[in-house]
């Protein structure tokens, strides 16, 4: 059932001097004049997005010429293989990101501002910043570490994220990094499966005014990953160095020139990894070319930041944000880094770094503008936002009343854009554009070179009401291969199944008869908190592991207000009851094994928990139940290996929607 307003309710829009002064502007500009074509004066957006899909070779070789990361490439040499799984990219160029991202570097402008909740910001030149990767990457060489090593970060939102990364990137070697927030089994999962050579670790972080200690977590970590032959400690709260562990300071020691190796297009950057609800994360790799035009597209055109803008996003180095945040560096801004909590010391903390440092574009999530829209704040009455030019949000969809809430409440003239991709891409499907009006509870558009569709149950492309989002047309920064998928199995199984050839991606997606897109919720069991998204697998490891719970079920699920709900379901073994300290038991397993930002709502016992006849958890069906789908339609009751035990949570989803 569509969700779409009948009438819709336009919050922004573009002037022609405001379009005039955009970066996609000029660029439609700029392929006017190359190819002799006409998108319309102002240029029309939809007649743009229409070329880029039908002309993809032209599109991805103007973006590269424009961009000036691999100019002068004939058509017939962008995309030689179109296929999904498998594109072919640029054959036989090079390009290298940190290269790409540190070309700035004679702008007198910071590249970095570092923000904690313990200190006043601090800002670091593009000099210094190009000086101490060029440091790194030698102090990696020392080592040993060669091109496609990989080098881990335990690391929280901080400069030595950036520049561990930089330097790693420069001589060809594969980044990865996981939160200080997550236990030391989560890590392990994820880091044990890519053999690091090199761990790059902090001893604690500071999170809503407290200091949480990650020394033994470290030293476990050390421990564990064999292949790991040195560690390089970042300070944090403390100035001691665990035994044998080679010094922040001295790896950045005698600043110099990095050098950067010239590497193919599809030479590996970075793994990031999307859980599931069996088995171990999966460890997606981007490359180096995808992801560098890739963000040129997405960060200048589409979000229209350049040199002079101060770009943030609340992020940790968790959340695929982080490196979308860290390449606003590949268009000359200035990133804001903040190691901290969204909230602290109050509500408004991301509004007040806004105006303490003066953000031009202000990222965070969908879940922290509905908290202070429902909390009754007003930051343009408290802070001084006039450098503040955009809002983006993602993570989760963002409901109508927060879009109203923002030009209220925020500041009228602003361009709030709410943006929907994943971690598997490294970047969005659909988003915005400063081309277009600004709707109320509306994502503007697919994105540029996105060839973005909603597809019934059938595999039909459908308008007007709920579907799957598929893409159908290759994108750049679509995984090269997942680490440790020798034949691409768990690759083509995760993206390219029903339907070979077409990725789907595992969100609910409307596209209205005008255009616009409403996203609301993952179609999958993927938990998706702030934005950090974590798999079902992760739970479970750490809830099995108390002898008293016999079997359970865990489920995001995402509420028409933009709330998000995450109840944790338990069978008991017999004689066990659900009491207090059971229950605290259960939060700090999870908050200590797998992640504290993935602690649920709440915890029912229930007296069993349903299954597919395969063994499956019937996640996403359950989940189904609790956003109000009809029973009949959630759930095929003839699959389900206890029938009985489904009435239980029928039950359940119905007193909830009563209550």
């Amino acid at each position: 059932m569509s969700v779409e307003p009948s009438t819709p309710e336009v919050l922004w829009q573009p002037t022609p001097e405001s379009v005039g002064a955009t970066r996609i502007a000029a660029f439609a500009a700029s392929v006017e004049r190359r190819r002799g074509l006409s998108f319309g004066s102002p240029p029309d957006y939809d007649t743009l997005w229409r070329w880029s899909l039908e002309h993809l070779d032209q599109f991805w070789a103007e973006v590269a010429e424009w961009s000036g990361v691999l100019p002068g490439v004939p058509d017939d040499e962008v995309l030689t293989d179109r296929s999904m799984p498998g594109a072919v990219w640029f054959p036989g160029r090079t390009v290298n990101y940190a290269e790409q991202a540190l070309r700035h570097a004679t702008d007198q402008r910071p590249a970095l501002i570092a923000t904690a909740e313990d200190g006043d910001p601090v800002e670091i030149s593009w000099a210094t910043l190009r000086g101490q990767v060029g440091a790194f990457a030698a102090t990696l060489r020392e080592l040993g570490v060669q091109p496609g090593d990989r080098v881990a970060g335990y690391l929280p939102n901080v400069p030595e994220a950036v520049v561990a990364f930089l330097g790693t990137a420069s001589i060809g070697a594969v980044w990865s990094s996981c939160a200080p927030d997550f236990g030391t089994r989560a890590v392990l999962d994820r880091f044990a499966q890519i053999e690091p050579s090199v761990l790059v670790a902090v001893d604690g972080y500071r999170f809503n005014g407290k200091d949480y200690d990650r020394r033994d977590v470290v030293a476990e970590l050390r421990a564990a990953l064999p292949t790991v032959r040195a560690t390089i400690a970042v300070p944090r709260l403390r100035d001691d160095l665990p035994d044998g562990a080679l010094a922040w300071a001295d790896a950045v020691a005698g600043v110099c020139e990095p050098e950067f190796a010239a590497l193919p297009v599809d030479h590996p950057l970075w793994i990031v990894y999307s859980s599931g609800t069996t088995g171990l994360p999966k460890g997606i790799v981007h490359g180096h070319g995808g992801v560098v035009l890739e963000q040129h597209k997405n960060l200048g055109l589409h979000l229209d930041v350049g040199p002079g803008d101060r770009f943030f996003w609340y992020a940790s180095t968790a959340w695929i944000m982080w490196n979308l945040a860290t390449s606003a560096l590949l268009v000359g801004a200035t990133v804001v880094v903040h190691d901290g909590a969204p909230a602290y010391p109050q509500l408004d903390a991301q509004f007040a770094l806004a105006a303490r440092t003066g953000i031009t574009y202000l990222g965070t999530s969908a879940g922290y503008l509905t908290a202070c829209e429902k909390a009754g704040l007003r930051p343009g009455e408290d802070h001084d936002l006039s450098a503040l030019r955009t809002i983006g949000s993602t993570g989760s969809p963002l409901p109508a009343a927060a879009f109203r809430w923002v030009y209220d409440a925020v500041k009228p003239d602003v361009l709030l854009g709410s943006l929907s991709g994943g971690t598997d891409v490294a970047t969005g499907f659909i988003g915005s554009s400063p081309l277009l009006p600004v709707t109320a509870g509306e994502l503007q558009r697919p994105m540029l070179g996105v060839a973005a569709a909603s597809r019934d149950e059938e595999g039909r492309p459908v308008v007007g009401e709920l579907g799957e989002l598929v893409v159908t047309e290759p994108m750049p920064t679509m995984p090269l291969y997942f680490w440790n998928d020798p034949d691409g199995s768990r690759y083509r199984e995760a993206y390219f199944e029903p339907w070979p050839g077409v990725w789907r991606h595992g969100d609910w997606l409307e596209i209205t008869e005008r255009g616009t897109c409403l996203i609301t919720g993952r179609s999958d069991s993927t938990l998706n908190r702030g934005g950090v998204r974590m798999g079902t697998a992760d739970i479970y490891a750490a809830v099995e592991s108390i002898p008293a719970v016999l079997d359970c079920v865990v489920l995001g699920v995402e509420q028409p207000d933009g709330g998000y709900w995450m109840p944790l379901f338990v069978q008991l073994a017999p004689g066990e009851s659900l009491t207090d300290e059971l229950v605290a038991t259960l939060r700090a397993a999870i908050r200590e094994q797998a992640s504290p930002r993935h602690v649920p709502d709440e915890i029912i016992e229930v007296p069993a928990v349903p299954h597919t006849r395969t063994g499956k958890r019937l996640e996403v069906p359950l989940k189904r139940l609790f956003q109000g789908v009809d029973p009949a339609k959630a759930l095929n009751v003839g699959a389900v290996d206890d029938a009985a035990a489904v009435e239980h949570y029928v039950r359940l989803a119905q007193e909830r929607r009563q209550a």
